[in-house]
């Protein structure tokens, strides 16, 4: 009888140890074909889980001025990312950040109920933030290495430097013409991490350094210093819209400043009005006044036929043209084409056009730029306008040799009078000196580029003393001579264009432009000042900003006196036309 049991308890032993090993062998045989035939497809799926790819964006390169002071720097900035899949206590998480990173609730909300695997939380954040936020520990939070674009000057320069996006991507000025130069390559890489998105180990990140190139402009920060705060001045000393200075080196085009005001801060450009984002020198189009006399009085002599001495009959104030009369501020009789700019007669202007006729003017005002974009290496020029010659009407020939009826931009008209500064010869203008790389070797350089011989050097020299004599007592522009130094000039007042094609009734554009020293000069300067409400005259508005401009440069670059200068004393004269 006992056996029986013995031999049953035998029996399940032996069922029992040969299930255990058909188990045994079943999972050995799993085990064999998983890490032997599916180990390269497992392994990918794992790493698919656990690595990430992230890509590096290089360093953005620097913009210096011409003495190598930063205008534009980059710093490291981290952001915060978030794996929400990773993350436990959600509405936690959202209290915390939304108190430390100052962001919007639902925006916050949104991103971490997504089924993202990664999304931002905050892009580019501060130092007092990211310490924040890691001092919460929380799990299934991220900080990826980041860049923003800083500017140490603030408002400095800002149009001519413009800004970039969070993006790293130039967006206005140098920044956004030469983007491609500045921006850095986009190195990729991958960062293997753990179960709740914390970084193990790097991967397999590269050792090349992706930063971008610098930019070394023509600008000179000191100088756009001095333009800044003069045309500061001049705007709220005449409560004015807006203003612009630009300051040029006549021999070369350099463009050693160029003010704006309202000024812009590019850390901050997204609370500014887009208004104030553009390079208006560059952009905006005005009919400059009676700034174009002084092409009127160069075409005039190149003709060969006019002199300075030449008279003209200025109609006592009031010159019949068609069914259009022309006017002047004063009434005037016989006048010399040197008196003409000097007192800047509109009639008197009017008549040298129809003297030597519109081919002859419209062919200089071409051949000086007029109606054509420099090539500035800056974005968004404007050519300005003028029109061909033979669709002017006689009306048109009268009105465009006082800067009516045609448009120039304030690069285009200190370009111009630089060309007769400069002996007749025109230059292009430009920024940008060099390009270096990361370790401050030049890359690429640019220098002086001569557009064309506009007119005779001794027609530039006659022009240049009517401007002379403009600055002298008596002309419309005694309130921007310089103390110790010679200077020439030019008043421009004009009536601004309404939107029905007609002027608009108390709003005027402001300017005046010259150069200085008399005999060699270093420097061409053009102040330009929009809707002045308290006084309109060029001469009255523009003029004094010109002379600090001019007077505090000048000192600054250590331009010696003249040997035989005098102090000027202005005088307004019998009155102010343009």
């Amino acid at each position: 009888m006992r056996e029986k049991p013995k031999n049953r308890v035998g029996l399940r032993i032996t069922v029992i140890g040969c299930l255990f090993g058909m188990f045994v062998a079943a999972i050995a045989t799993k085990a064999v074909y998983i890490q032997v035939f599916c180990n390269a497809m497992l392994s990918e799926k794992a790493a698919d889980q656990y690595k990430r790819s992230l890509v590096s964006r290089g360093k953005r390169g620097t913009i210096y001025d011409r003495n190598y002071s930063e205008l534009a720097v980059t710093n490291e900035s981290p952001s915060i990312a978030a794996y929400p899949g990773h993350i436990q206590e959600k509405q936690q998480l959202v209290r915390s950040l939304v108190k430390e990173l100052r962001i919007e609730r639902k925006e916050l909300v949104r991103k971490l109920s997504s089924k993202k695997n990664f999304v931002w939380v905050k892009r580019q954040v501060s130092p007092r933030e990211t310490l924040s936020v890691k001092a919460l520990q929380i799990e299934g939070i991220d900080f990826i290495p980041e860049q923003s674009r800083f500017y140490p000057n603030r408002a400095l320069a800002a149009q001519v430097v413009g800004f970039s996006g969070i993006d790293g991507r130039g967006l206005e000025g140098v920044e956004f013409y030469y983007d491609r130069y500045l921006r850095g390559e986009d190195g990729e890489f991958e960062v293997v991490k753990d179960a709740l998105g914390r970084n193990l180990e790097d991967g397999t990140e590269n050792d090349r350094d992706f930063s971008g190139n610098n930019l070394v402009l023509t600008v000179d920060r000191t100088i756009q210093y001095i333009a800044e705060n003069a045309v500061k001045e001049a705007v709220e000393t005449f409560s004015a819209k807006s203003g612009l200075a630009v300051v040029m080196e006549p021999a070369t085009g350099q463009v050693l400043a160029m003010a704006h005001y309202p000024f812009l801060n590019p850390n901050d450009y997204k609370s500014f009005s887009r208004n104030t984002w553009r390079n208006r020198a560059v952009t905006d189009a005005f009919e400059p006044g009676s700034t174009m006399k002084i092409f009127t009085a160069a075409a005039a002599i190149e003709t060969g036929s006019i002199s300075g001495k030449t008279l003209f009959f200025c109609e006592n104030g009031a010159y019949q043209v068609g069914k259009h009369t022309v006017h002047d501020t004063h009434p005037h009789g016989w006048m010399s084409l040197k008196d003409i700019v000097r007192y800047s007669s509109n009639i008197g202007a009017a008549k040298v056009s129809h003297t030597i006729g519109a081919e002859a003017l419209h062919g200089t005002l071409r051949a000086f730029g007029f109606g054509e974009k420099t090539g500035i290496d800056c974005p968004g020029e404007t050519p300005g306008s003028l029109a061909p010659a033979e669709k002017w009407k006689r009306i048109d020939a009268a009105v465009i040799a006082f800067g009516q009826g045609v448009s120039v931009s304030a690069l285009q008209l200190i370009t111009a009078v630089s060309a007769i500064a400069n002996g007749g010869v025109l230059m292009k203008p430009y920024l940008v000196l060099g390009i270096t790389n990361k370790d401050g070797r030049l890359l690429t350089t640019f220098g002086p580029q001569k557009v064309r011989k506009v007119i005779s050097e001794n027609t530039a020299l006659a022009v240049r003393h009517m401007m002379q004599d403009v600055i002298e007592e008596g002309g419309t522009g005694t309130k921007a001579a310089l103390d110790g130094y010679s200077v020439g000039g030019k008043t421009g007042t004009a009536q601004k264009v309404d939107g029905n094609g007609g002027y608009a009734n108390g709003k005027y554009v402001s300017s005046f432009v010259g150069f200085a020293p008399f005999e060699h000069p270093r420097i061409s300067v053009l102040v330009v000042v929009d809707e002045p409400k308290t006084a309109y005259y060029g001469g009255t508005v523009a003029a004094p900003a010109f002379r600090r401009i001019s007077q505090e440069t000048l000192g600054y670059l250590n331009v010696p006196p003249d040997e035989k200068s005098e102090k000027l004393t202005a005088w307004a004269g019998p009155g102010e036309a343009g």
